[in-house]
């Protein structure tokens, strides 16, 4: 299937939902023709899978898969080679990158991605694309992102035992902007904020590239543990409470709002103010975009973000969520869901399809590139590839 070009498959695996999206991929665009979800408990069974399958009527073997943690660290780096022949070839491009992607990693921790932000050409600087340029120096500047070996080899076997391939391993946050950030965002700059469920990852973008990474490892979750906690209730009821009810800005709540609360242990339900929930949600919201406002700070970023932010993910459907990121970062905000598709729309026009879209917008914009999929293998093996493709390259 993968193959023939025509069907791509993003698989999201969340902390809390498993998400399939099947689209095809034509000279015209995509068109979402199947999704599925599921509650994440493990993708022994595929349920998720199965849905996507019965919807686009095909039968799935290979996936673009969503990584993301608090293992995930990203970084810049440079490189700098001589252009042989006084003209920039493919080859000179792939040595470049390679001379930039060549710093110490630990071992347990492998490269997920390296993507190109600029190249320079004898000086020349803010270069695309240099192919076919002239000069005698080239040089790269990257963004590197790392994961642990053990998470990324995690996902492969869960899929493997699904029964599927997995294509591509690809950073849950870079997925989402392909599906949510316009290219004039892309090229002004923006800051991307997938407000997950178990995570919170940032993007910043500036100039078509991305410039830096990050990953807070605080989600929905968390907001539904401390209901949970705060109004004595089971996480399952937290997070029916925190669906129907749930509220970041307390100033919104009439005091007269009130909420059925079900009790632990076969115990009475009781009734209470929705302020009391407000006020449980506000200080968790706030205090995840105030890290993630430190993070922007800590990297230099403050200045990139010149067109605003966008935060996406099943989290941010809270009320409330974009007046807080406003007032924490004094910059417009909108919630981004999944565009540039055609299809099924309806169904995908909600933040937390941002990353099973992006997954499949990814695929289609690098597939005809991939040369083999990723299948289930350990350290050892990932070390001698690197340790041949080392000697092949200097002799």
């Amino acid at each position: 299937m993968q193959g023939e070009g025509e069907l791509i498959v993003g698989l999201d695996i969340g902390t809390t939902k498993i998400c399939a999206v099947v689209g095809s991929v034509g000279p015209d665009g995509t068109d979402i023709v199947g999704i599925g979800t599921h509650v994440s408990d493990g993708l022994r069974k595929g349920v998720a899978v199965e849905e996507a399958e019965l919807m686009a009527g095909c039968e799935i073997r290979s996936v673009y898969a969503g990584i993301a943690g608090g293992h995930i660290k990203g970084f810049n780096s440079h490189g700098i080679v001589a252009i042989k022949g006084n003209e920039v070839t493919e080859k000179d491009i792939e040595r470049v990158i390679d001379a930039a992607r060549a710093v110490a990693i630990p071992m347990d921790r492998e490269v997920i991605h390296v993507l190109p932000q600029e190249f320079i050409v004898d000086e020349q600087d803010g270069i695309r694309d240099p192919l076919g340029m002239s000069g005698v120096r080239l040089e790269a500047r990257v963004h590197i992102v790392t994961g642990a070996v053990t998470s990324a080899q995690n996902i492969i076997k869960c899929a493997n035992r699904a029964g599927l391939d997995v294509c591509d391993i690809v950073l849950q946050s870079l997925a989402s902007s392909e599906a949510v950030l316009t290219e004039e965002e892309q090229a002004l700059g923006a800051a991307l904020v997938d407000f997950g469920g178990g995570t919170t990852d940032l993007a910043v973008f500036k100039g078509n590239s991305i410039k830096h990474t990050s990953v807070l490892a605080l989600g929905g979750n968390n907001l539904t543990h401390d209901i949970s906690v705060g109004l004595r209730t089971p996480m399952v009821e937290a997070e029916r409470i925190k669906i129907k009810y749930g509220s970041s800005l307390t100033r919104n709540i009439s005091k007269d709002e009130t909420i059925e609360v079900p009790g632990v242990g076969g115990r009475k339900s009781r009734t209470l103010s929705r302020q009391i929930l407000g006020e449980i949600l506000e200080p968790r919201v706030e205090e995840v975009f105030n890290l993630i406002h430190r993070e922007v700070y800590r990297a230099s970023m403050e200045d990139s973000i010149t067109s605003g932010m966008v935060v996406t993910g099943g989290s941010s459907l809270l009320e409330g969520v974009v007046d807080i990121a406003e007032a924490i970062f004094n910059l417009p905000t909108r919630i981004g869901k999944p565009a540039g598709i055609r299809g099924l729309v309806d169904v995908v026009n909600n933040p937390m399809y941002a990353t099973g879209v992006g997954l499949v917008l990814y695929g289609a914009r690098t597939s005809p590139k991939k040369k083999f999929r990723i299948r289930d293998s350990n350290i050892f093996d990932n070390v001698l590839g690197r340790m041949k493709k080392w000697f092949k390259d200097i002799i």
